[in-house]
């Protein structure tokens, strides 16, 4: 039998078949790659949102923890006071992402308040998140004192759930300055203050309100226990949550938190008649609402009992073609103020961001320690 190979034309059909078997197979590779690039990016998005989420969640749960005591049923002068002490807040301007915007030229007046926000007040254009508060089982019922003290002690009718290593807070009614002190040693009825917390005071002393029985102490536990937070949180460079102690136990510097989160923003949900239900939404760039006001307006404190916040996400990978919209609405019509406006917000994209993912976390955190109040 006469053998013979393939003619010309065989060939040519068996390579064009191959071809086309190549380039399928080579497209299902890429658009496969292409969905796992995608749903890995968006995961990774989706988790990292899920924890910054969680992260600010549990600072604002336990805001106000140990202050709200201190205006029940009487004020002590917690709420609105002037930090003065030697170890909180920088000498000079906040770090970044705080440096620019934050309290600009007033570092050593900011106040004591469950939360605060300062709008659009991080380097980046985000909102800040100010979070303040203690250990609530160390907190208790704030003590007056009984008898004159020092300029490092305090005498009150006793010191029971106050050790070493504590921090307090001294108060008066009616004096702007509060001082943040630290406990050395106990005895039964007195206060013996020292240690890195410890300052004798600038516009106000310690030695005179020590000698004042109007002056009140507010137990807020000890800060190496984690427990005591004064905490400012904003998003940084390189889309970071970052997080910055006042209390500089991590030396002075911020602590990044979360990535991919691209920008934060948060509005107050506001009981006007004290009934404590949630009656409406307030801008933090409303009047009457902004940081500044808040701050030294205790009445209007008592009255933020939720926070709504927005955490704006961004994938790390760039897709060749805008996959994002220009315009992101945060807080959506349902969220609506004293006059039943809505009060979303708008966030726009700029053109290289439009091609990256986005995606937007919102969540509600209810001000327990708020709703405790009378």
């Amino acid at each position: 039998m006469k053998q013979r190979g393939l003619t010309l034309i065989e060939l040519l059909v068996a390579m064009l078949i191959g071809l086309i078997v190549t380039l399928a197979v080579a497209s299902i590779v890429v658009v496969g790659e292409t969905h796992r690039r995608v749903t890995t990016s968006t995961n990774d998005m989706e988790q990292a949102g899920a924890y910054a989420a969680y992260v600010l969640d549990r600072a604002l749960r336990s805001a106000g923890s140990s202050l709200v005591q201190s205006v029940q049923p009487t004020d002590r002068g917690v709420f609105g006071c002037k930090l003065n002490a030697a170890a909180l807040l920088p000498a000079g301007a906040f770090p970044a992402p705080f440096k620019k915007a934050f309290l600009p030229g007033t570092t050593s007046d900011l106040r004591v308040a469950p939360v605060l926000i300062g709008k659009s007040q991080s380097d980046t254009g985000s909102d800040v998140l100010v979070v303040m508060g203690g250990d609530a089982v160390a907190g208790g019922v704030p003590r007056g004192l009984t008898d004159p003290g020092s300029a490092t002690t305090l005498a009150m009718d006793n010191t029971v759930g106050v050790s070493a290593g504590d921090l307090v807070l001294v108060s008066q009614q009616g004096t702007t300055d509060c001082l943040l002190e630290q406990v050395s040693r106990t005895t039964a009825k007195v206060l013996t203050l020292g240690g890195a917390y410890y300052t004798a005071g600038k516009s106000t002393s310690l030695e005179t309100l020590a000698a004042s029985t109007s002056t009140y102490v507010t137990p807020l536990g000890n800060p190496a226990n984690g427990n005591v937070q004064f905490q400012l949180f904003g998003v940084g460079d390189n889309r970071t949550l970052v997080g910055y102690d006042l209390l500089l136990g991590a030396g002075g510097a911020t602590q990044a938190l979360a990535d991919g989160v691209a920008q934060l923003h948060a509005i107050y949900g506001v009981d006007t008649n004290g009934d404590g239900i949630l009656d409406n939404w307030t801008d933090p760039g409303a009047a009457g609402f902004d940081i500044a006001t808040v701050m030294q307006t205790p009445e209007t404190m008592r009255k933020i009992v939720a926070v709504r916040v927005a955490l704006v996400m961004r994938s790390a990978n760039r897709e060749k073609e805008a996959v994002s919209p220009a315009k992101l609405k945060i807080f959506g019509d349902d969220f609506q103020d004293a006059a039943k406006n809505p009060i979303s917000q708008t966030v726009t994209l700029g053109d290289d961001d439009q091609h990256y993912r986005h995606r937007i976390v919102e969540f509600t955190v209810p001000l327990r320690n708020m709703l405790l109040l009378p």
